[in-house]
């Protein structure tokens, strides 16, 4: 059951719709082995995706995997970047055929649908961005995008997840992620779950942003409270 829903995730786009159509956020809900109801939402930017599951009542993380995504006729391929239930599968294909309606997407022979939470919109910031700068002691330090440990944040029209990982070593560092506004260079960030401190669940964390160039500077205080001043720039 487990694999299956991370997989149901992993494969949106079929059915003759157009890749546009699936980008966005999606949820759905589940059942742990204790009882425990798990909330499952998976974000689709632009050839990227995330899935992210965790306790609905108090933000406990369970799992996250993702990566690249692509669509041929009905069947979604997956190249997995991370996965925190089974890091071996970092670097494979898999694809699966799947259902979809214009709200609605499930794994042929899988009865969990997963609902439309939004299509990408609105938000200047939806898509898959990478962090490719940071401020310290004053500085900025620019960061190699290019490189096998990466730190990426995908965003919907009205969901985020920040995803850090190694791609060549397999290893996953830590995710975070739930709902988020932008109003008049003001970006905040309502915390669902976070895989390094459960407890960080139900935080909101206020931040100044703005685009340059294409590039989203992003400052602000951390959730430990540290000051951070961070450049992200689009994924291609």
């Amino acid at each position: 059951m487990k694999t299956l829903i991370t997989s149901l995730i992993c494969a949106f786009l079929a059915l003759g719709l157009k890749a546009q159509n699936i980008i966005g956020a999606w949820e759905g809900y589940s059942t742990a082995e204790n009882g425990d109801k798990l909330k499952n939402v998976v974000i689709f930017a632009d050839g990227y995706q995330v899935i992210s599951v965790y306790n609905a009542a108090n933000g406990k993380f369970v799992r996250t995997n993702g990566g690249t995504w692509k669509l041929d006729g009905d069947m979604m391929t997956e190249k997995v970047e991370f996965d925190t239930d089974n890091p071996s599968r970092v670097g494979s294909e898999i694809s699966f055929k799947v259902i979809i309606t214009e709200n609605t997407i499930q794994i042929d022979g899988s009865d969990m649908k997963l609902i439309r939470i939004d299509n990408g919109t609105p938000g200047k910031l939806s898509g898959a961005w990478l962090i490719s700068g940071r401020g310290r002691d004053g500085k900025m330090q620019s960061i190699d995008t290019n490189r096998p440990r990466k730190t990426m944040k995908i965003l919907s029209g009205t969901r985020f997840q920040w995803i850090a990982y190694n791609t060549e070593t397999k290893q996953f560092m830590g995710t975070g992620g739930g709902t988020y506004t932008t109003k008049n260079g003001d970006y905040k960030e309502n915390i669902e779950f976070f895989s390094r401190d459960d407890s960080k669940a139900g935080l909101s964390l206020n931040f100044n942003y703005e685009l340059i160039d294409g590039k989203w500077h992003h400052s602000g205080l951390s959730s430990k409270g540290d000051p951070i001043h961070e450049i992200w720039s689009i994924r291609e």
